[in-house]
């Protein structure tokens, strides 16, 4: 699994003109699923997902989580995040999942920020919709995370 975590002053998600999602301060997190994924990767990502200190404490250092600051996460699916451009110009989409896990792995992923940061502190968008996502983000502050059973441990951030 890829993510794609940007601290954001507000996100929103719109499918067919319906806000489907919406946050203020808090993070937009993008979230493709690769072949291979399974249901340990979703559940670590989203604790480190609560776990990622970057927000400012009171010295101005990211060292507060959104957990800490009482922020929301907006979880918007992704299949691009694993695009392959190395050759020609357009991007091979081969190593994304197939739709029922991505879907699977995705709603997993959700439902655990939600056991563990509250129902309505996350939004999301739709899966496999048309979405337009809007964002501010913050800083800009942009982290990409990633869980993979294919990488030995000392190739993952811990």
């Amino acid at each position: 699994m890829r993510l794609l975590i940007q601290r954001v002053s507000r996100a929103s998600v719109t499918v067919d003109g319906r806000v489907t999602g919406s946050i203020d301060t808090g993070l937009l997190v993008l979230l493709g699923v690769r072949h291979g994924d399974d249901e340990e990767d979703a559940r670590y990502l989203a604790a480190r997902t609560l776990r990622l200190r970057v927000f400012n404490d009171d010295d101005d250092k990211m060292n507060l989580s959104v957990e800490d600051i009482g922020g929301s996460i907006l979880v918007v699916s992704q299949f691009t995040l694993h695009a392959d451009t190395r050759k020609g110009n357009r991007p091979s989409y081969g190593h994304a999942a197939e739709p029922a896990l991505a879907e699977r792995l995705y709603e997993l992923y959700i439902s655990e920020l939600r056991a563990l940061l509250g129902e309505h502190r996350v939004g999301t968008g739709v899966f496999a919709a048309m979405m337009d996502v809007e964002l501010v983000n913050a800083g800009p502050v942009t982290v990409i995370d990633r869980k993979s059973t294919r990488l030995n441990s000392s190739h993952v951030s811990q």
